[in-house]
C-alpha cells in the first residue's frame, strides 16, 4: 500500500490516515493530546518501559494535519512557555573552596543517578552555571548522574537519546538504515560532562568516564526496561583536545558536518566537533546491526 507520511521511521499509508480520521470522528470532544493516547494505544505504540510513546505521536497527527490528510480539533491549551527563551535553571550556591590532591585522598566518591530525583534540581543548576554549553532540557530517553566527594558536589553526567543520523557513528557500527532505526534506543549520547572548576585532581575525569562506561547501560535498563550497548559524544575542538575521553579509551569515529540536523543550506553553521564513540558490550556490531 502507498506510503502517504514517513515520521521519525515509522510509514503511513492510506488505510492508517483513514484509521486515524475515523478515531477522531468517534471522538470529537477529546484534545489533541487524548486523541494521541487512544491511537497509542490502538497501535500499541508504546515505549520499551510500557509508557505510550505520547510525543511522537502527537508529531504524527500534527504532520498528518499540517500536510491536509486529517483534520485535528483546535488547539484548547497553549502552554505558556517561550521556547525562544525558555526559563533556565535557577542558582544554587554551593561552597567553592579549592579541592585538590590525588583521588585516592578524594575516595570514597558518591556516584547517584539523579533523575526524578531531588537532586536533579542541582545538576542543572551546576550545568547552567558552570558548564561552557549551559544547559537545555533533554528530550526523549535521559539520564542524570551527580558526583560527590565528602558530600560536596565535584563532577556531573547528562546523557541522553542519540542523535538519529550521525554519519561517523553509523560508519563505525556499520549498520542498515532499517537497523538504525530499530536499534538508534541502544545509543546514549553524552551531552555535558562537568567537573566543577574548582576541583584540580589528576585523572578524575577518566576515572568518572570508566565508572560511567561499567554502570550506564544498567541503569538505563532501570529505568527505561533496555540496555545500551554503544556511547557516543562531540568534542569542540576549538576549546577542547577530549584528553579525558581518549585515556578512558574513548575511540574517534570522525568529524560532523557543522550543519545541524534541521540545515537546509548544506553550509556549515556551527563549530565542526570531533565524534568520540564507547562499546559498551564487545558484540556491540551485532547487538545494533540486528533487524529482527
Amino acid at each position: 500500500m502507498a506510503v502517504v507520511l514517513k515520521y521519525r521511521g515509522r510509514s503511513v499509508s492510506a488505510s492508517d490516515v483513514s484509521f486515524i480520521s475515523a478515531l477522531i470522528a468517534q471522538h470529537p470532544r477529546l484534545s489533541r493530546r487524548a486523541l494521541s493516547f487512544k491511537l497509542c494505544e490502538a497501535w500499541n505504540w508504546v515505549q520499551a518501559n510500557g509508557s505510550p510513546r505520547d510525543m511522537v505521536c502527537r508529531g504524527l497527527m500534527l504532520a498528518l494535519h499540517r500536510a491536509g490528510h486529517i483534520t485535528l480539533p483546535p488547539v484548547r491549551q497553549i502552554a505558556r512557555i517561550d521556547l525562544a527563551s525558555p526559563e533556565k535553571p535557577a542558582p544554587i550556591e554551593i561552597r567553592q573552596s579549592p579541592i585538590f590532591g590525588g583521588l585516592k585522598e578524594l575516595r570514597p566518591l558518591e556516584i547517584r543517578q539523579v533523575r526524578r530525583r531531588p537532586e536533579e534540581a542541582l545538576v542543572n543548576s551546576l550545568i547552567e552555571s558552570y558548564h561552557y554549553l549551559g544547559y537545555t532540557q533533554p528530550v526523549g530517553e535521559h539520564l542524570k548522574y551527580l558526583v560527590r566527594a565528602h558530600d560536596r558536589p565535584i563532577a556531573c553526567f547528562c546523557w541522553s537519546s542519540a542523535v538519529r543520523h550521525l554519519f561517523p557513528r553509523d560508519q563505525h557500527i556499520g549498520w542498515s538504515i532499517e537497523a538504525r532505526r530499530a536499534n538508534i534506543r541502544y545509543v546514549a549520547y553524552n551531552s555535558r560532562f562537568l567537573i566543577l572548576p574548582w576541583v584540580k585532581i589528576p585523572h578524575l575525569a577518566s576515572h568518572l568516564l570508566g565508572w560511567m562506561a561499567r554502570e550506564l547501560s544498567r541503569e538505563w535498563e532501570k529505568v527505561y526496561a533496555h540496555p545500551v550497548y554503544f556511547a557516543e559524544t562531540f568534542i569542540d575542538i576549538t576549546r577542547y583536545r577530549g584528553t579525558c575521553y581518549r585515556a578512558a579509551n574513548w575511540v574517534y569515529l570522525g568529524e560532523t558536518t557543522g550543519r545541524g540536523k534541521d540545515d537546509q543550506t548544506k553550509r556549515a553553521n556551527r563549530p565542526i566537533k570531533e565524534v568520540l564513540g564507547y562499546a559498551l558490550v564487545n558484540d556491540f556490531r551485532r547487538r545494533l546491526g540486528a533487524t529482527s
